[in-house]
């Protein structure tokens, strides 16, 4: 429902919609990198739920701050950040963890699954809040915004722990937000906000899904 609500916004700027449904796909996805970072890099539980904000959050605030939106959004919504530090709390519990993970196998697809429409989600909903700003931006820097609206956070994130940033290893990640985004804004202007949404979207999701079935792997230069 939330979704749909996002899609339906058309010009608004205010992302709030798009923070309550991408936030628990950014927190379960969370759930891994804080499992894999306590172990690795000993991070405290107050340093994960650190993590897991930027994560929840960075892309839209590196967003905001490229468009001239000041304060970003997530510091003038106060019941988002409440809500996103909740979640986090809730997902910090070790009984909710082994709940959630206890079959791995569903767990990964499901996880794969929520990363993606997350990702989808929150690239459409960064070029949505640019034209919001100002219908005459160019494609290069509406397809930008979305991008890093979607993968920002994770950079962000990466760069805490002290790790590689994923889109620089992850097969196939930031370049579905790119071809997404480069869909949406050519079908804004032609078929209208939500029909260029929509298909943005769908594009990045099969994208990523379809890179993830056939092991599709991006070219990397010998040493």
């Amino acid at each position: 429902e939330d979704l749909v609500h996002i899609l339906a916004l058309g010009g608004q700027h205010d992302d709030r919609h798009a923070g309550l449904f991408a936030d628990a796909q950014a927190h379960i996805d969370a759930i891994e990198l804080g499992q894999h970072d306590v172990q690795k890099n000993e991070i405290i539980a107050a340093g994960k739920e650190l993590l897991e904000r930027f994560f929840a959050v960075g892309g839209g605030i590196i967003r905001d701050l490229v468009l001239g939106i000041t304060p970003p959004a997530v510091f003038r919504d106060p019941g988002y950040a409440v809500l996103a530090a909740g979640t986090a709390v809730v997902l910090c519990i070790p009984g909710v963890r082994r709940y959630l993970t206890r079959h791995r196998k569903r767990y990964d697809r499901a996880l794969l699954l929520m990363d993606t429409v997350g990702l989808a989600s929150f690239t459409v909903v960064g070029i949505q809040t640019a034209y919001g700003v100002s219908p005459s931006f160019s494609p290069f820097l509406l397809v930008f915004v979305g991008v890093v609206t979607g993968v920002g956070g994770g950079v962000l994130r990466d760069v805490l722990a002290g790790d590689m940033p994923g889109i620089f290893v992850r097969q196939f990640y930031a370049s579905a937000a790119v071809i997404g985004a480069v869909v949406c804004v050519l079908l804004w202007t032609v078929s209208g906000s939500f029909a260029a949404m929509t298909f943005g979207m769908l594009v990045i999701i099969l994208l990523r899904l379809a890179a993830e079935h056939y092991n599709w792997r991006l070219y990397r230069p010998e040493k």
